[in-house]
């Protein structure tokens, strides 16, 4: 089981910098182009493109306000960034290889929604379940 993206897993992190092209953007993350499609905004949708770090846009994302189908679509959204991460020659064959372990987007920061709260062990591992489905998409 890989039960955090941290060490040989960093690569697994959505904060890992990998281009996305994604709507007629391409963003240094899948982070950052998750962040981005929070907003409808142009301007907000730049920001994303152009700012360095992924924490950053993920602490400004928490001032913006969100379009109103966010909760319908964010994750839907998350597979089709990860699908196309996930599709790049380096990250599809470091996915594949790690053939049918359970992956866990283990943390601290009290991120149950995405991951499992890695002191208490609770969380719906949204992330994780997600990267598992995509790593089925990629084998077929």
């Amino acid at each position: 089981m890989i039960k955090e993206f941290q060490n040989e897993y960093r690569w697994l992190s959505n904060m890992f910098p990998v281009e996305i092209p994604f709507q007629g953007h391409t963003y240094r993350s899948v982070e950052h182009a998750y962040q981005a499609q929070k907003s409808k905004e142009i301007s907000w949708k730049m920001f994303c493109t152009q700012e360095i770090y992924p924490k950053i846009v993920k602490k400004k994302s928490h001032e913006i306000s969100l379009r109103l189908d966010w909760e319908e679509v964010k994750l839907g959204i998350m597979e089709e960034l990860l699908f196309l991460k996930f599709s790049q020659k380096f990250f599809q064959t470091k996915l594949l290889e790690t053939k049918d372990q359970e992956i866990q987007e283990g943390n601290d920061w009290d991120d149950v929604f995405w991951g499992v709260d890695k002191m208490t062990g609770i969380g719906e591992n949204h992330l994780g379940k997600l990267i598992m489905k995509v790593r089925e998409k990629l084998r077929k």
